[in-house]
Order: structure tokens, then sequence, then C-alpha cells
């Protein structure tokens, strides 16, 4: 066995089976909850580009691997640098990341990073289908892998149709998933084409490649040592063709007395107990909710409590790591050697130790400058501008303690987990009314239970605000209301709320306050919205509002921000609009690298490349009046 395996898990004879499939197999493969998957998926790639063993062994370029998230990508790539060996010049990329790509290429004059997700995706298809992938000295995938693909849903299951058809004489794929594990069936409004997209992707493999499609299984599960998070997984097997409302009714109430068993009974938030139990455990943890607006008020909790976490962000949010901003404002070379860059990284405070020289190998893909081993920072700054920073060089979401939605956490594994105690079927039906989809409520609960190593608790569920949300669908920014219909009592901040159009610049010093920025706000600490005037900045938006970090400036909130908060306190069409002093309770998410124009960062001193670091927030904010605690309502 080669060296690189030794630390490796060996194969079982169902890993096995899928490892050493030929390069040119169309294979599916079904595989439970940590039942090994990514080890599979690694040892894979590696045998498909074994030129030793194999006589039509592939290049790493030729192989396309696909994830749905960065998390996902980054752990594949980990694992492929650890115990890969051929492998290692793989690349795995998000659904987003590689059709931009493809857009890029297809369309090179078109605005891509303004589109929305599925707008991207299904052009992607569209030019796939037209030959993008063929367009110059491109050239299409020989063998395709694709991980969780229970949930390619509408646009993003239509593009890998659209691809594997197109290519279907000369690629092969290996394609992973688990029906009872289908959990994003929400995004499609729909209910009647939510349940004709469940379990379609494997019907169309099924149908397409009748006589060579190979099928294979992986039965095992090594992530659960306990029965505790165990006791779910029988439950799998059933949920794989879950379609019929009453029996996933029968089933979700099953699986939740399994969980609610007294053993597993964990004390609130607000007891010491349990509080002392997460400060001082060693163990990772995640507490699991079944919405942002419980994970939202988790959070707040624990900050309440002074216990240490990171809420988990939307898996379409890819921020640019703020290290990048000053590995470009720190050199007015136009090329970086890897020397150089190992120099300039060591000066730069990062939250994390990153592998140099993955990231090194990484950005130089993306930016390969004119030499073998230098990067060109102006098109490592166009890749940011872009929308096409790497997600293999983002910054990991670590922590060891997760807050987390149960749809953002799948995929990934704890040592302990606290699942919010579900509701009962009874009161689903009362809360959801017409709209109740029992089948993805049992799998979502499956996919909770089945995230642990070795702990699995439940703990109630804290004491909700109302959340409501602007827009005659309800598809606006969430706020804070009451039983009256005009109560507004705070807004819940998102990405984006920040100016990114300016660099922030605290009493006229821009440099001061990114040399502020990097030395005294990190993630989890506190922020508060001030409002500047009473003056609206304009017919549809609020006054101007600061960000501010212990008193002191470090932005301002964006016109987006401003125009929905107006959304928000524009109760009717005779309602006059009033503004907050402050709004209290965001939390800094993290640090990111933003672009703008040259002039901007230019003219406060932030040289002349046009970028800089803003702060990202998250969390609820809640208005008051400056000269008191109290909260402000309307």
């Amino acid at each position: 066995m080669n060296d690189v395996y030794l630390d490796s898990p060996p194969l079982t004879e169902e890993q096995r089976a899928v490892v050493e499939q030929p390069w040119d197999a169309r294979v599916l493969v079904t595989a439970g909850a940590g039942a090994g998957k990514t080890h599979t998926l690694v040892r894979r790639l590696d045998a498909l580009c074994d030129h030793e063993n194999q006589e039509e062994a592939l290049e790493a370029s030729e192989i396309l691997v696909l994830t749905f998230s960065r998390a996902a990508a980054r752990e594949l790539r980990e694992r492929i640098v650890r115990h890969g060996d051929r492998a290692r010049r793989v690349r795995a990329q998000t659904f987003d990341a590689w059709a931009y790509g493809v857009l890029s290429r297809a369309h090179p004059d078109g605005d891509w990073k303004g589109a929305g997700f599925d707008e991207r995706i299904t052009a992607a298809a569209h030019a796939v289908e037209k030959g993008a992938l063929e367009i110059g000295d491109a050239a299409p995938p020989a063998h395709v892998v694709i991980d969780e693909v229970q949930d390619l849903l509408g646009a993003r299951r239509e593009l890998v149709e659209t691809l594997l058809d197109r290519y279907q004489d000369s690629c092969g794929f290996t394609v992973v998933g688990d029906a009872a594990q289908s959990v994003y069936g929400f995004q499609i409004a729909d209910p009647r084409e939510r349940a004709d997209e469940i379990n379609r992707f494997f019907d169309w493999l099924r149908c397409s490649y009748p006589d060579d499609l190979v099928e294979l299984r992986l039965t095992g599960n090594f992530r659960a040592t306990t029965p505790e998070a165990r006791v779910a997984l029988a439950h799998g097997p059933r949920l794989q063709q879950l379609t019929d409302p009453e029996e996933a009714g029968t089933l979700y109430e099953e699986l939740r007395e399994l969980l609610l068993e007294p053993v597993n009974a964990m004390g609130d938030l607000d007891d010491e107990f349990t509080l002392a139990g997460l400060r001082d455990s060693t163990d990772t943890c995640a507490i699991l909710t079944r919405d942002n607006g419980e994970a939202l008020v988790v959070s707040e909790l624990l900050h309440a409590h002074d216990v240490e976490h990171r809420l988990r962000r939307p898996l379409e949010e890819r921020p640019v790591p703020h290290w990048v901003a000053e590995l470009l404002r720190r050199t007015e070379a136009t090329g970086l050697t890897e020397d150089r860059f190992r120099s300039l990284l060591t000066e730069i405070s990062l939250p994390f130790r990153p592998d140099v020289s993955v990231l090194w190998t990484t950005l130089r893909r993306v930016a390969r400058g004119p030499g073998r081993n230098v990067i060109d920072l102006d098109r490592l700054r166009r890749a940011v501008a872009d929308g096409r920073f790497p997600d293999e060089a983002a910054d990991p979401e670590t922590a060891r303690i997760v807050v987390s939605t149960v749809h953002r956490a799948k995929g990934l594994e704890f040592d302990r987990v606290i699942v919010l105690t579900p509701p009962a079927v009874a009161e689903l039906r009362k809360r959801h009314k017409g709209e109740l989809d029992l089948p993805a409520e049992a799998r979502a609960l499956y996919v909770a239970m089945t995230r642990a190593r070795h702990d699995l608790y439940y703990m109630a569920p804290p004491e909700l605000p109302q959340f409501r949300r602007t827009g005659k669908q309800g598809g606006g920014r969430r706020y804070i209301g009451g039983w009256r219909s005009y109560d507004r009592f705070g807004i819940v901040v998102e990405a984006g709320d920040v100016c990114r159009d300016d660099p922030p610049n605290h009493d006229g010093d821009a440099v001061a306050t990114q040399a502020y920025l990097l030395e005294h706000v990190g993630a989890g600490q506190p922020v508060v919205l001030r409002k500047r005037h009473d003056l609206p900045m304009g017919e549809s938006q609020s006054p101007p509002y600061a960000l501010t970090h212990e008193g002191r400036e470090i932005g301002e909130v964006s016109r987006r921000f401003r125009e929905e908060l107006y959304q928000v306190q524009k109760v009717n069409r005779t309602w006059e609009p009033w503004w907050p002093d402050e709004i209290h309770g965001p939390r800094i998410d993290t640090l990111e690298t933003v672009t703008g124009s040259t002039a901007a960062g230019a003219n406060v001193g932030l040289g002349d490349r046009g970028v800089w670091i803003v702060p990202r927030i998250t969390g609820v904010g809640r208005f008051r009046r400056a000269d008191n605690d109290e909260e402000q309502g309307a």
C-alpha cells in the first residue's frame, strides 16, 4: 500500500467496488449517513488518475468535481491533500463557481456577478448545451463526480442532466446520494413541482442509462460510535422512497420519540449547568434548529451568556477573506513570487493556520502570472471583483460550537449534536395549515439526528419574537413585529447591509479604520447601527446609519439596507415611517475583502488597487432610543 494511505481507513468491499470502476463507467452510488462517502470519493479520484494500474488513466484537468457548498469543496480538497496521491491536482468546485466559469467563457462580456443564483445556473445549462465547454482550447470533462445528488433540484438538476446528456458518448460519471437526506425541496415553492422533483434525478439516470448504469450501495456507518448516535439510522431505507404524507407523519413521530427519550434531555439555554457544559467541553458541538429564526435567537442567547460559537451562514454566501485585501495593498508589485507571498502572509493576522502551499497553488491557478511561479495581482483583484475567488481559498467556518439550521449542517458531523425539540405532527399541521410537507419534515429530522459521532441530545426551543417579512408574498426583509399589524420592534440584518462602495472612514482616516478593523474587530463581537440624522437618503429610503464598534465608526449601512428598512417602517400608504435612533443586537460575522473604484481607494490613502476590508454583520437588530435601553416600538 502506498504510504499516503497508511493513516487512511482501509476500503470495505462495498467501497472498493466503487473505487475500481473504470473511468468511463456510469456509476450511481447510494450511501447512507456516515457511510464514508468522502473517503470513497477521494480514493475513487486517485484511482481515476492512476496511470500505473489503468490503461486509460485521466489527467486531473479531465475530471470535474461539483459540490453544493464551499465547506464540502474544502473538505474534499483537504482529504485529497491528506490521503490522495495521484489526484492532488483535482479541483472540487461549487455549482455556482463552475457555472460562473462556464458563463465567463461563453459570454465574457456578460454581467454575471449581478445575476441571481438560479439565473446563472440556468444560463450555464444553455451555454453547455450550445457547446461552451468546447470553446477555444477548452475540453469537456471525461469524468464527472458529484456528491449529494439527492439535492439536485430544479435548475441544478437541469444543468447536470444537460452536461451528461451532451457528452454521454465520451463522459463517465460517479454520482453519490441518499434520497433519505433530500431536504432542499422547500426551495421549490409549488407543492406539486416539489413532489415531482423528489428522486427525479435518480429516475432520470435509470431511464437515460437503462443498460449500463452501475448501481452500488454503501451500507456501513463510520460516523456514529454510540447507540445514541445510531438511533435513527435504521429509518434511512424507509425514508429513501417516502412520498405518502400519512406514512411520513408516522415515520416522523417514530423519529421524534427516539430523540425525546429522557436520557437525551438537556437543560434550557438559561440553565447554568447546561451553559457550563457548553463552555467547558472540548468536543465539537452543533445546536441544530428548524429555521434561521431559531438559529438567530439561539445565537443571541449564547452570546448573552458568553458562550463562544459561530452562527453558520447560508450556503450561497461566499465572502472573500480579509487577508486578500491586505495582500494586495501591501505591495505595489504587479506579481508575487511564492517566497514573497509567504513573507507577506506572515505579516497578516489570520483567524486560522492555512496550508500555505495549497493556498499558493489555488491562487496561482486563478491568477497565473507571466512566470511559472508568479501570481498576477491584477488578475487576482479581477477574480475578487468578478466573484471568481476560488472556494478552496476561502476562510473555513471553524468553531468548536456551531449554531446552524439542519439544512446548513447537512454533510457535516460533530462529536455532540443538540436538536431543538421538534414539534409534534399535530402542531406542525396547525402551524403550516395546507402547506405542510411531512416527507420533508421527516427527512430533515433524520438528517439532524444523524450528524452526531457520540452524543445526541434535545433541548427546548427558545421563545421567539414575532418574525415577519415585508412584501405581499412575504419574500422581503425579515423584521420583528407584534400582534398589532403596525408593531415594529427590530430587523434581521444580512450580508450586504454594510456599504461596499467606499472604504470605512472614521474621522476622515480610512487607513486607521482598516488598521482598527484588523486589530480590534472579530467574529461574534457586538455592533450598533446609529442614526446619523433624521433626513432620509431618498424617497424610499431611511436616513443613513453608521455601523459602530465600541463607539467607533467602522462602516455605514448600504443603500439596500436603507431601502428595506423603509419597507419595514412604511406600514401602509398613509403611514409616516419613523426611524429608530439606534439598532442594537447585530454581531460581526467576518471581515471580508471587497472591491470598488480605484479612485475611491486612492483618494483616502488605500492605494490604487481599489480593494479594502469591510465588516459583514449578522443577527437580529432591535430598535432603541439613544438615551436609554428601552426597546423602541411603533
